[in-house]
């Protein structure tokens, strides 16, 4: 499964992130249905029915690797009341997560995916360094995308990685939200600046932002709009014939088959 760790790199363009047609399917934390979510299983599955997104987050461990990893602690997943900032790389990796899986870097999924574009949430500040070393020793800046809640962290990594993906954190997308709400098209555009795509609830500060006009409003600014976690087939068949430029779901087989039908009855 991929090439070897510091096996030379097949060139990409620049800007390749973007460059497959749309609408995108983002596998939310791999396709998680007979394995642990985000885990390389989780992955593998997501690739085997054919997603060339996977979306996941990291955090990072006690002695200062990228982990994949959504929460910040090992409750949920492990029944473990403990951080994982406070677990080594090899005792993370001995966490039994289900199916074979324990926790692995971001240098390892990145490594072992050599072809997918991998949309990276940075969950905590200490992950930046981390992640940013990852992703350049790997020379994979033009299939990541990198996003964060925080501006701060978002922007700690973009200052690091020219040229890489980003979609916009909360606060930013927020003035984009008010903006585009009362029709301010430059409000938009300028909040914007720098941003590739806002990934999106469905619902933002009591404002519905599945709409044509919002729609309309985003791509003015020249960006692509990303919906999440939709799971439902019917809410992707709408949300496609409206025109989003992305879905990011739990069950990318399912919305994969949506995305065909969608193309050929737009052919």
């Amino acid at each position: 499964m991929g090439r070897r760790l510091g096996a030379p790199l097949r060139s990409e363009p620049a800007g390749s992130y973007f460059s497959p047609t749309t609408p995108r399917v983002l596998a939310h934390r791999g396709l998680a249905l007979e394995a642990p979510e985000n885990t390389l299983l989780a992955f593998e599955h997501a690739v085997a029915v054919g997603a060339e997104y996977i979306e996941t987050d990291v955090h990072v461990s006690a002695d200062g690797f990228c982990v994949i990893a959504h929460d910040p602690d090992l409750t949920r997943v492990a029944g473990r009341k403990v951080g994982v900032h406070q677990l080594t790389m090899a005792q993370l990796r001995k966490v039994d997560l289900g199916h074979g899986q324990g926790f692995c870097t971001l240098a390892e999924a990145l490594d072992a995916f050599g072809s997918t574009r991998f949309n990276i949430d940075l969950k905590v500040a200490g992950a930046v360094t981390p992640a940013v070393e990852a992703i350049a020793t790997l020379g994979a800046t033009s299939r990541v995308l990198v996003t964060s809640f925080s501006d701060a962290r978002r922007l700690a990594a973009v200052r690091q990685l020219p040229s890489v993906a980003t979609s916009a954190s909360a606060r930013t997308f927020a003035t984009a939200l008010v903006a585009a709400r009362i029709g301010a098209t430059r409000g938009v555009r300028r909040a914007l600046r720098g941003i590739n795509a806002v990934q999106i609830p469905e619902r933002a500060l009591g404002i519905s932002t599945a709409t044509g006009r919002m729609l309309r409003q985003f791509h003015d600014a020249g960006v692509e709009v990303h919906f999440w976690t939709i799971n439902d087939p019917q809410r992707m068949h709408e949300l496609l014939d409206l025109g989003v430029d992305g879905l990011v779901t739990d069950r990318a087989d399912l919305a994969l088959g949506e995305v065909r039908a969608f193309l050929a009855r737009t052919a």
